[in-house]
């Protein structure tokens, strides 16, 4: 958190089979449906405050699995070396102008990854997923168009946290990434995009194991606080810029994923 500017102004996010998120403040903040804060949990002198989703990359492979498609792609991908999302994302890059054009690959296909419930904002264990806007297609397009929606749905739920933390006290400017599930540049791209954020990522490409060394150095006497030695030792690598030109699109979808979020849990 510490790569660039002040940590107050960053929210750290972890995406892997789960997602979580954590933004510090100077001063104690309590936002409904998320964690915290907890004094010096993260960084000393500090408040923290963790919220994340139930399952995220998780949520894309089960997401996957419901597409007819998805047993010939997965041995393909194996074919060539790649994880199956990985893959996917490969496909929709070279379909796509720009990597921020990808979004339009969803061709009007929604998803809310809900399918273990929502940990934040809403903390609420019996909310589930919902896919809106499936057609009778069976082929590898219409796979990708399913993977590129549940991306951008993880980026929405991302949004909420970002904008529910705003409206307590506790906004912030940038995104810093990590997990293995947000290593592709296209992931990246689509969550800065969706969330209207700058995505950074760092030099070291397990920016969790930077931060135990961080602990170490101070712990070893090297820096004579955290604060010092994250900002000697964290350096960003890539940026990814929100692209303007398709943030109309992305409010448009957001809207939709709020209101079919909205409708299960009345309906649920």
């Amino acid at each position: 958190m510490g790569a660039e500017g002040e940590p107050e102004a960053c929210l750290a996010y972890v995406f892997g089979t789960s997602s979580c998120t954590m933004t510090t403040t100077r001063e104690p903040v309590f936002v409904p449906g998320v964690w915290g804060p907890y004094f010096s949990a993260m960084v000393p002198n500090a408040w923290l405050n963790e919220g994340g989703q139930s399952v995220a990359g998780a949520a894309i492979e089960r997401l996957l699995t419901l597409h007819p498609a998805t047993a010939e792609a997965r041995s393909r991908a194996e074919e060539v070396g790649q994880s199956l999302p990985a893959m996917l994302a490969n496909l929709a890059t070279q379909a796509s102008h720009t990597l921020s054009d990808v979004v339009k690959l969803a061709q009007g296909v929604h998803v809310v990854p809900e399918f273990l419930g929502n940990r934040a904002p809403f903390a609420d264990p019996h909310a589930r997923a919902v896919i809106a806007g499936l057609g009778m297609e069976t082929d590898l397009d219409s796979l990708v168009s399913l993977y590129i929606a549940g991306i951008c749905s993880i980026g929405y739920c991302l949004r909420q946290i970002i904008e529910t933390q705003a409206s307590a006290g506790a906004p912030i400017e940038r995104v810093m990434i990590s997990g293995g599930a947000g290593r592709h540049d296209l992931v990246r791209q689509l969550l800065a995009d969706a969330t209207g954020k700058p995505v950074l990522a760092t030099r070291a490409e397990e920016p969790v194991l930077l931060g135990a060394a961080i602990l170490g150095a101070v712990a070893g006497g090297q820096f004579g606080d955290v604060q010092t030695a994250m900002g000697v030792m964290s350096h960003v690598n890539k940026v990814y810029e929100p692209h303007g030109d398709i943030s109309a699109l992305h409010n448009a979808r957001f809207g939709a994923f709020t209101r079919l979020q909205a409708v299960a849990r009345e309906i649920g």
